[in-house]
């Protein structure tokens, strides 16, 4: 199979790329590097002993999207590129807006006229806003708050009308819920340009002595211990979900939800603890306010990933703590380091 990948060069998209090329798929990664290094494509071709396509481009640009799909000629799309941190979303709303849908739009009107009819779209579960009940399956409410969930949500009301317009379409959206660790050799990993938005980049940061303290936003959330739960999956078994999706989305015709997750959670405080059991690290942390945009608790079913998709979590808590920390023990700077 052949496979475009927006987005590519980035935390989860370097994986995807690792796991792709593992099965003998060829790729090309389409990327600005606006939040990524050009040396995780350096080192997944170094891990995989492969070459793929390089494409440097902007999401929002529909003439070099449709001339790198047009000479790639892909079977499908994998969706990546785009802005995910919450909190800046609600400084920066047009912005995520203009990215994340202009950007979207701007995909599916190249693929669309290059003949392109196969897509897997990076969702996220912020689009279910305040849990109504946990764990969430895919029936549950769509009623994101913030810009960022709101932005993913109005894509994918977008993709479905594009599949319901033509013949012959299919687009599986998944609804990630946390990636956190990295690669089991240390090579590529999660490596944000600025400070972290995401738990496990921080706490690394802080291990690795890049930061002083991890700020916990918020204890007073009716959760086990006052701090936000979430459901953390390992990026390689997020990357994988991604590969049977596309198996699923070549297969067939019209469009599906799918969440990614592992019917489990962690909150903030529990991640810490479990961090320093398996780095022998020592976390310092303060707690701080409550971040906008922020909900007490993501709890993922997965129950239609293992029915649909034949796919299931693989890894546990531990084992993306101890990537994560190989990782950023390996390079302390990340990419640039």
């Amino acid at each position: 199979m052949k496979v475009f990948l927006t987005g590519g060069a980035g935390y989860i998209g370097s994986h995807i790329l690792t796991e792709l090329l593992a099965r003998g798929w060829d790729a090309c990664v389409y990327d600005d590097f606006s939040n990524s290094s050009p040396k995780a494509l350096d080192r997944v071709a170094q891990l995989s002993n492969r070459q793929f396509e390089r494409v440097t481009g902007d999401i929002r640009d529909k003439t070099a999207l449709k001339d790198a799909l047009q000479a790639f000629q892909p079977d499908a799309v994998i969706h990546l590129a785009g802005l995910k941190a919450v909190g800046e979303s609600t400084e920066k709303p047009l912005h995520y807006f203009e990215v994340n849908v202009q950007g979207s739009i701007a995909l599916l009107e190249a693929m669309e006229e290059t003949g392109v009819d196969h897509v897997v779209f990076s969702s996220s579960a912020t689009v279910y806003g305040t849990p109504k009940y946990v764990p969430q399956d895919e029936a549950h409410p769509i009623a994101p708050e913030s810009p960022y969930g709101r932005s993913k949500a109005f894509v994918e009301d977008v993709m479905r009308d594009w599949i319901t317009s033509g013949k012959g379409k299919s687009a599986v959206i998944l609804r990630y819920f946390n990636p956190a660790g990295a690669h089991a050799s240390g090579q590529i990993g999660e490596d944000p340009n600025d400070i972290p938005n995401n738990l496990m980049p921080f706490i690394t940061q802080v291990a690795v002595g890049r930061r002083k303290e991890l700020a916990v936003f918020g204890d007073d959330y009716e959760t086990r211990d006052g701090t936000g739960e979430r459901d953390y999956i390992h990026v390689i078994d997020l990357a994988r979900a991604h590969l049977a999706a596309l198996d699923y989305a070549v297969g067939f015709k019209g469009h599906d939800t799918i969440n990614i997750g592992t019917g489990e959670t962690a909150s903030v405080l529990e991640m810490v603890a479990a961090f320093e059991d398996s780095s022998g690290q020592k976390i310092p942390y303060r707690i701080t306010d409550r971040r906008s945009g922020d909900v007490p608790i993501y709890l993922a079913d997965p129950t239609k990933a293992r029915d649909v998709l034949g796919w299931s979590a693989e890894f546990t808590l531990e084992d993306m703590c101890g990537s994560a920390w190989h990782w950023q023990s390996s390079n302390p700077e990340g990419y640039e380091g």
